[in-house]
This record gives structure tokens, C-alpha cells and sequence, in this order.
């Protein structure tokens, strides 16, 4: 899955003679029995990493433990985070998606044949076995945390589920996936494997369906390859106006209730930082709105980062709340 801004996963769209889930090798020359490491990383795609890396550290911050006396326990979950869980949907994003890369992307690993055989579908598995055995080392919520988010990453991709074919499923799993499950995580891991209290539930929550909106920049720039394809992007399935809008709308309303919910828990100072970031937010989502399928990777270098910004500064204002509030 990988965020644009952040960069969601790999785009979409079948090999000639191939059909939609399954799991031959792509055609196309082989040039080498076993992939090499170079081509691993790029299959894993570190650029992806941060989103639920930062979505970990908000979930660490907002425990309201010590990072200083609990600093292996950290460095730990944000492995776990980025180059095991994320670094496992990417992979199994571009075994599925080897056909629809080959139209919009054949220099990837895999439609390139740099990645062999069913190489892309080994190391998948591989990375889902090894982020649950280091998601056991930190607690029992954070191994459900973990289980249900290698569950996510597979149905978004894999058959029978597919999630990515429909754009309100699959971006709603990346959602959850990337924000609120690397969130949650994070808080856990600092309680030692307790659950968190309900304020970081509500927050994790709120901005999970705010990352739905992010997730629909990232669809804007395969739309042919998804139409042909029949992949039900917003982008395919409301026109791209109609989802610049649907994106912009989903990603304000959930900041808003942040606001709101902070004010309410007498945290103003947060509240005002977070209004800022949306107000800046919104004087881009105009020029966005304006030029979709132009402007779609300009609001995620530039409109993004406030809205992640934002995530950790309410991070920040629930550290101190009781966990009963």
C-alpha cells in the first residue's frame, strides 16, 4: 500500500495473458535464478516506510512513557513498523500487481524479471512470519495489532478479497493499516503490551480515516492502468473531480473532529497547532481541487505533511490525559 506524500502501494494492472490473482510467474526473460539484494530493496520500497514508522512514534509519544528509559522497546516497534510489516505489503502488492505494473511501471522488480520466478510471493511470506515474530517480543496487543494488519495488507492485495479493487475497501484498509494499526502499536508496545486507553483509540481512529483521503492522491496517477484494468479506484469511479473532492473532504472532516476533541480535553495550545495546519491545508486543497490528476503529487509533497504534522501534535496533548478521560 504506500502513501503519496507519504506513497501508497505500487499501482495496478495485469500481463497480457495473465489473469487478475494468479500466481505464475510473470512473463518476460528471467535474468537471474535468485533475486539480488539491490532488487529485494526496491521490491520492499523504503520510501514507503516512514507513514507507519511516524504513525508508531505518534503511538509512542501519546503513551506518555518515557522513550529515554524505554529506547529498545521503540527502536524495536519501528522496525516492525516499517521494514517488516510495510516493507511485507509492498512486496505482496507487486506479486499481485506484477500485470498492472508492467503497463504503468515494467521497471519494477518484478514485471522487469529482476525479481524471479515467484520470488515476490517468498519473501512476502517471509516478512509476514518474521513482523510476527518480533511483534511477540513487545506484547499481546501488539501482536493482534500486527496479525490484523499482515491480514489487511494481504486482502488488500491477494484473491479472493482484493480490497484494492474497490477504492472505498482498499483504501480504508491502507487506512487502518499504515495509521490507526501502526498507532496503536506503538502505544502498546510503550505499556508494556497493554491496550491503550480510549483517547488514543479515538485519535489513532480519526486520523486512520483521514489517511483514507491521502491514500486517493496515490490513485490519481494510474488511472488509465486502473481503468483498463477494472481496478475501482475513486479516481475510476467518481471521476477524478468528484474524488479530489471525496479525498480533500475525508481528510479535513476527521482533523476537525481532532479540534474538537482536544478542546474538549482543555488542550487548546494542540488544538490551535492542528487548526493552523488544516488552514494551510485548506488554502492548497483550492488549488488542488482545480486541477486533480495535475495537482495530486503537489498536494502530497506539500499538503500531506501538515496533516502528519498535525497527527503529532495531538500525540503530544494526549501523553498527559488519564487514561480514564
Amino acid at each position: 500500500m504506500a502513501m503519496a506524500g507519504w506513497t501508497v502501494p505500487g499501482s495496478d494492472a495485469p500481463l497480457p495473458g495473465s489473469r487478475d490473482g494468479d500466481t505464475t510467474a510473470p512473463a518476460g526473460p528471467t535474468i537471474a535464478r535468485y533475486p539480488a539484494p539491490s532488487a529485494v530493496l526496491e521490491l520492499l520500497k523504503p520510501v514507503t516506510w516512514f507513514p507507519p514508522m511516524w504513525a508508531f512514534a505518534c503511538g509512542v509519544v501519546s503513551s506518555g512513557v518515557s522513550i529515554t528509559a524505554h529506547w529498545t522497546i521503540a527502536l524495536i516497534g519501528i522496525l516492525l513498523a516499517g521494514p517488516l510489516v510495510c516493507a511485507m505489503s509492498q512486496a505482496i502488492n507487486d506479486w499481485y500487481d506484477r500485470d498492472v505494473d508492467a503497463i504503468n511501471e515494467p521497471h519494477r522488480p518484478i514485471p522487469s524479471g529482476r525479481i524471479p520466478g515467484r520470488w515476490g510471493l517468498y519473501i512476502a511470506g517471509l516478512w509476514s512470519l518474521m513482523s510476527l515474530a518480533v511483534a511477540s517480543l513487545l506484547g499481546t496487543w501488539v501482536v493482534i495489532a500486527t496479525a490484523i494488519g499482515l491480514v489487511l495488507a494481504w486482502a488488500y492485495s491477494a484473491p479472493p478479497f482484493r480490497l484494492k479493487r474497490n477504492g472505498w475497501l482498499g483504501n480504508a484498509a491502507c487506512g487502518f493499516s499504515y495509521e490507526g494499526l501502526a498507532w496503536v502499536t506503538g502505544a502498546a508496545a510503550m505499556l508494556g503490551g497493554a491496550l491503550p486507553s480510549w483517547p488514543i483509540l479515538a485519535l489513532a481512529f480519526l486520523y486512520s480515516v483521514g489517511a483514507h483521503g491521502i491514500m486517493t492522491l496515490n490513485d490519481f496517477k494510474s488511472i488509465r492502468g486502473d481503468r483498463m484494468m477494472g481496478i475501482g479506484s475513486l479516481p475510476v469511479r467518481l471521476g477524478p473531480a468528484g474524488a479530489a473532492r471525496m479525498a480533500a473532504a475525508i481528510m479535513a472532516l476527521p482533523q476537525v473532529a481532532v479540534i474538537a476533541l482536544l478542546v474538549h480535553w482543555q488542550r487548546p495550545i494542540e488544538a490551535a497547532i492542528i487548526a493552523a495546519f488544516l488552514a494551510g491545508q485548506f488554502l492548497m486543497m483550492t488549488r488542488f481541487l482545480k486541477d486533480p490528476v495535475g495537482k495530486a503529487l503537489w498536494y502530497s509533497g506539500f499538503g500531506v505533511p501538515l496533516f502528519v504534522l498535525g497527527m503529532m501534535a495531538a500525540a503530544v496533548a494526549v501523553r498527559s490525559l488519564p487514561g480514564g478521560l
